[in-house]
């Protein structure tokens, strides 16, 4: 094999097996590769015309998945009909919650009580792992009840490092009921490593991050922060809430974190219709742990919901491109808006991690924050004026929705710490849908024309 077929085939490597003899060498080629400067002016070009989202060998090949096998995987993975004595193609909901044992103590079915385990969320949690690169997935009852299980995995006393910028429900779980345990969590700043390196301590033991983050979209190196902890203590757990990103844009495993987690609520499932939060894990110690805490916890979700997320996996990759492309078109139009102060999306050259972007993501979402021009009354205005978009949290969903995270889904962080963020009056946060992007366009044009009138130009 010459040098240059081995540069192609190792650098896709990593993101089939990683226990293949040959993943520390990919994994060096593909970073060198990521970080080389013709790469890099190839992926901009295709981030900036919006479409061929596959970066993997260098080529834009429209309606490729992002990561090999991805499409596939989102519709076959754990769903083989044979599991089924119907042969059913579409998994079966299973809403028993107990299961016969033909002698005590030995479940020939494989299970025995729905809350240790279930025929419909493993096929769930089959599929999930394959999508984020794992050996192993354990979905919940929501995503804050995801990320409490992973919380768990700490004792009073111990010591969560975490991203300042996280959703609003991260920060008043961390506050409010996870240091109330006797664990404590210190906020900074990870677009700047040095506070991470600072905030560090003896007794940490999970280090969280968000990237983007919720909802100012800042970027976090998923491998550097994950070198700066490990290299700290190898006992310390970084975490990625992947949510905005889903994995069909990003791996957090391949960059050295331990586990990912999702509000699969939003874009995994897709059709704001279930709450259901995921974990997705490659160390066999932590997967362990965090089944253990599933089963005697019992945070898990019905049968049924998992259905409905299985089924929304299906049309993940179709989805996510769409996103991808209205999201970018509303965030150019809204950036050159009088209107409009600044825009934060990070497929935009002038979003301060642009670069990081291009070399740790492989595409982006629907989601966007920007600041307009006025202040709360003009924020009121704007999102009552809107007739395509919802006023209305969450995102992820097929349909377009806004908000105003200082009122809404943020209200819980403490105002100081809004202040210090700038999560102000002014910063509405779209989750861009899947409607023909010029009927989004004419909604926010018009509704910035009614809540900013020309004399405040």
């Amino acid at each position: 094999m010459n040098t240059l077929k081995l540069f192609k085939y190792c650098s896709i490597l990593p993101y089939f097996n990683t226990a293949n003899p040959l993943y520390s060498t990919s994994q060096t080629i593909k970073r060198y590769l990521h970080t080389s400067k013709n790469i890099m002016a190839a992926k901009r070009q295709r981030v900036e015309n919006g479409n061929g989202v596959n970066f993997v060998n260098g080529d834009d090949t429209s309606g490729d998945s992002t990561f090999p096998h991805f499409a596939t995987d989102a519709i076959h993975a754990g769903q083989d009909p044979k599991r089924w004595k119907s042969l059913a193609v579409t998994p079966l909901i299973c809403m028993s919650s107990t299961f016969a044992q033909d002698k005590p103590g030995n479940c020939p079915g494989g299970f025995d009580y729905s809350r240790g385990g279930n025929p419909t969320r493993a096929c769930l949690e089959e599929c999930v792992a394959a999508l984020e690169g794992a050996k192993y997935a354990l979905a919940f009852g929501s995503g804050l009840a995801a990320t409490q299980v992973v919380c768990q995995l700490l004792k009073a006393g111990e010591h969560i490092v975490t991203m300042d910028d996280l959703y609003g429900g991260t920060n008043r779980l961390f506050r409010r009921i996870i240091e109330n345990l006797g664990i404590t969590a210190t906020f900074v700043d990870m677009t700047n490593l040095e506070n991470l390196k600072k905030a560090i301590q003896p007794n940490t033991k999970l280090v969280w991050i968000e990237t983007p983050t919720n909802p100012l979209l800042k970027l976090v190196d998923i491998q550097a922060a994950s070198d700066i902890a490990h290299n700290a203590n190898q006992d310390i757990v970084v975490a990625v809430d992947n949510t905005f990103s889903s994995p069909y844009f990003q791996r957090p495993l391949t960059f050295g974190a331990d586990l990912v987690v999702h509000s699969a609520t939003k874009y995994i499932n897709g059709h704001s219709d279930v709450v259901i939060g995921l974990v997705a894990v490659d160390n066999e110690e932590i997967y362990k742990r965090l089944q253990f805490t599933q089963f005697a916890g019992g945070a898990v979700p019905s049968p049924f919901d998992c259905f409905l997320c299985n089924r929304g996996i299906k049309t993940l990759h179709v989805r996510m491109r769409q996103h991808m492309k209205n999201g970018l078109a509303l965030a150019r139009f809204l950036e050159k808006n009088p209107r409009v102060r600044s825009v934060s999306h990070p497929g935009l050259p002038s979003h301060p991690q642009y670069e990081l972007a291009l070399r740790q993501m492989k595409g982006y979402s629907g989601m966007l924050t920007f600041k307009h021009i006025g202040d709360l009354e003009e924020s009121e205005k704007f999102l009552q004026s809107l007739k395509v978009f919802t006023l209305a949290e969450s995102l992820g969903g097929f349909e377009s929705l806004a908000e105003l995270p200082g009122v809404m889904t943020h209200a819980s962080v403490p105002e100081e710490q809004r202040k210090v963020l700038g999560i102000d009056n002014s910063l509405i946060r779209l989750s861009v849908g899947l409607e023909d992007v010029e009927d989004l366009i004419a909604d926010l044009d018009k509704s910035l024309k009614a809540a900013i009138p020309d004399t405040m130009l």
